[in-house]
């Protein structure tokens, strides 16, 4: 979980990119509210999907604003000073519009918030959030001690690239329940098995290692000579020899994630097949190698799509990878025309893939810390069409 020193150190950070004129935030996006709070809506619950607001100050103080079914679903106390939470529903009366509970929520902390001014997430607010506090929102844009403030969403995002220690340390915990996954992978992927019944043992593993209920999600298909491309959920497809099962998924725990990927043959490896796994794991390995703070983007894609174009196949077809955390994903995108720039504290993908008429499709996949030494690879699976 986010500590208490990572969500105090994450506010702090970003009073530091905001003009002085701004006294207070009022935060709409769950995963915002998360990334300052450590307050979590479980997705595996009746509150899935539904809204919180975390009104942050100066000062330091911290609010939380909630309706009490949606505060209950929360797998630790969050980190705030202060908490209104209002009943919305008591088993004894009917229920009322969910949302107008967070609306009596603002009136009720009035006094945090009319006197002085503030900023609104505007892309995680609702229309009647704003209207509320329109009277004491500041005008977009506003001068930041770097730049002109459009967006405190976009301000937000930028700020959740640098990934401090705890969410480091909840992205391993990610890394090592799909290591375990990859790990029945192998056993799964059998001639005969259909593609559903892989993915059902690939996610109890991980859910297993994960040590709770989390989402699996990602590719679970099959391709082979006949369907080179494959992607999405798995179906009813029974594996074949000759196939080439890609697992490209990720593990979602406390609204952070993995992403790695391995291609399994499903019986003996063709010569073909090997020459084409070779190719990926070699721009693998050389992306990996360039991976520093300060890279440009666009240079991790070069490096892997080079290997391939050498042994004579044609330029990587998508993205080399991209940044991982709370979303799915996120910069930095490594693509030829990328404007990004790797930071100390990006957390990112590398996963060059081919996709041959005749012969099938494979992906390969790690994830990696980016330092300003280089990067520590946080996944540890087995990389291979087979299990040795």
């Amino acid at each position: 979980m986010l500590t208490a020193e990572g969500c105090v150190e994450r506010r702090k950070n970003l009073w530091l990119r905001l003009p002085q004129s701004v006294e207070w935030v009022l935060i709409g996006d769950a995963r915002h509210v998360q990334y300052f709070s450590g307050f979590r809506i479980n997705p595996i619950s009746f509150s899935a999907d539904q809204r919180c607001l975390l009104l942050l100050q100066r000062g330091g103080h911290a609010t939380l604003l909630a309706d009490n079914f949606v505060r209950r679903t929360a797998v630790t106390d969050p980190v705030v000073d202060n908490e209104i939470i209002v009943p919305w529903y008591t088993h004894k009366k009917s229920v009322t519009n969910r949302d107008h509970a967070l609306l009596t929520a603002l009136e009720e902390c009035r006094h945090l918030w009319a006197t002085t001014n503030g900023l609104i997430e505007a892309e995680g607010v609702t229309q009647a959030v704003a209207a509320v506090v329109a009277e004491s929102v500041l005008p977009l844009p506003v001068s930041g001690p770097d730049q002109s403030l459009a967006s405190l969403g976009t301000l937000i995002r930028e700020l959740r690239r640098r990934k401090l220690p705890d969410e480091i340390g909840l992205l391993t915990r990610c890394m090592s329940a799909c290591d375990a996954g990859h790990a029945a992978a192998f056993k799964a992927a059998k001639q005969g098995a259909t593609e559903l019944e892989a993915y059902i043992a690939i996610q109890r593993a991980a859910q297993l290692a994960a040590g709770c209920a989390c989402p699996v999600y990602g590719d679970f298909r099959a391709t082979n000579a006949e369907a080179h491309k494959a992607g999405g959920l798995p179906t009813e497809y029974v594996l074949r020899d000759g196939d080439l099962f890609i697992a490209d998924f990720s593990v979602i725990i406390h609204g952070y994630r993995s992403d790695f990927t391995n291609t399994i043959a499903v019986g003996e490896p063709t010569d073909q097949q090997v020459r084409q796994f070779e190719a990926c794991r070699d721009a693998l390995l050389a992306a990996e190698s360039v991976l520093n703070s300060g890279v440009r983007a666009s240079e991790v894609y070069e490096a892997a799509s080079a290997v391939l174009l050498e042994r004579g196949y044609p330029a990587l077809a998508h993205h080399c990878g991209h940044g991982l955390g709370m979303e799915h994903p996120e910069p930095p995108i490594l693509v030829p025309e990328s404007d990004d720039v790797l930071l100390d504290g990006d957390v990112v993908t590398i996963e060059p893939g081919l996709y041959v008429e005749g012969v099938g499709g494979m992906r390969f996949e790690h994830n990696y810390a980016v330092t300003v030494s280089g990067a520590e690879r946080l996944s540890n699976h087995h990389i291979g069409l087979t299990e040795s």
